[in-house]
């Protein structure tokens, strides 16, 4: 299991909301070494702490823990759909115009590696 991303997943979130590591370290009572210490993974939260960054940062466990989970690209879809519905229309058909089309190319590929195999067989 990649811990590192727990860390980079902390920075992230904080950067996004424009916070430096001193603001959180506020926030949460924990030196700005500690926080520096954590985006580097050179050290792990315990969970209180961990619970105590996730409500500073206004996120869910699962947003800074996405990477490590079984479930990720559940989650990752969700924050996705999430980013997607929060533009306009117009964005959002070309976000969808891109994506089907990635699918699309996906599924030809797929057929034709079915085709190569039956014909290897």
């Amino acid at each position: 299991m990649d811990m590192k991303t727990i860390g980079s997943n902390i920075r992230k979130y904080r950067i996004e909301r424009g916070m430096k590591q001193e603001k959180l370290a506020e926030l949460t009572n924990l030196s700005p070494n500690y926080i520096g210490m954590l985006e580097r993974t050179d050290k792990i939260p315990s969970l209180s702490t961990f619970i105590r960054i996730i409500n500073a940062l206004d996120v869910s466990a699962d947003m800074i823990l996405c990477d490590v989970l079984n479930s990720r690209y559940t989650i990752k879809t969700s924050l996705v759909f999430d980013k997607i519905s929060q533009l306009n229309k117009y964005e959002q058909q070309r976000i969808y115009a891109v994506i089907t089309t990635l699918l699309e190319y996906v599924e030809k590929e797929e057929r034709l590696n079915e085709k190569y195999m039956l014909y290897r067989s």
